[in-house]
């Protein structure tokens, strides 16, 4: 079995927190630091060569997702308990603490997204935006539709976050 492409550029290595787990496909390039208990999934990029790359626990990075930062401009903060969906672009932005990053889903650079937030799939959260804790966005470009409820938070936000990390143990199980 292969293992991750895990590469050092301009000097940066990718430092991981205990009890991670990367898919073989998976790519992670330069100035990262990801914490405990992450995940990144097959064809997932994590590509920290022009900026720095900054990740917290609990944080699952699902198939064909590309994290990246601007040159010279601004990086991306990711906090803890997080999940970006499939084929999501994370883009030098910041991610507080439980969100979720629905599939398809595109968050550009200098956005942030508050604490407890749903970025709808296949949403589009402009460059500068910033979006207020608890918030339901969606639409090209997001809007806020609604605040997330407490079924939402739990049902979707929780559960997907707490899934990942049951679906990584079942691969780190294996020979």
């Amino acid at each position: 079995m292969r293992a991750a492409l895990i590469r050092t550029v301009r000097g940066f290595t990718p430092q991981f927190g205990p009890g991670i787990f990367l898919a073989e496909t998976a790519v992670v390039i330069g100035d990262v630091v990801m914490g405990a208990q992450c995940s990144v999934w097959y064809n997932a990029v994590v590509r920290g060569d022009v900026h720095c790359i900054r990740i917290g626990d609990r944080v699952n990075i699902q198939d064909g997702a590309v994290l990246h930062a601007t040159f010279e401009k601004c990086g991306l903060t990711i906090g803890n308990d997080v999940s970006i969906g499939h084929n999501a672009i994370v883009h030098g932005c910041t991610i507080q603490d439980k969100v979720l990053i629905g599939m398809g889903a595109i968050v550009m650079d200098q956005a942030v997204i508050g604490t407890g937030s749903v970025i709808a799939a296949g949403a589009v959260v402009l460059q500068n935006t910033t979006v207020e804790p608890g918030s339901l966005m969606a639409g090209v470009p997001a809007k806020r539709i609604g605040a997330v409820s407490k079924d939402l938070s739990e049902g979707e936000i929780e559960r997907i976050a707490n899934n990942y990390l049951k679906y990584a143990g079942w691969f780190k199980e294996q020979p």
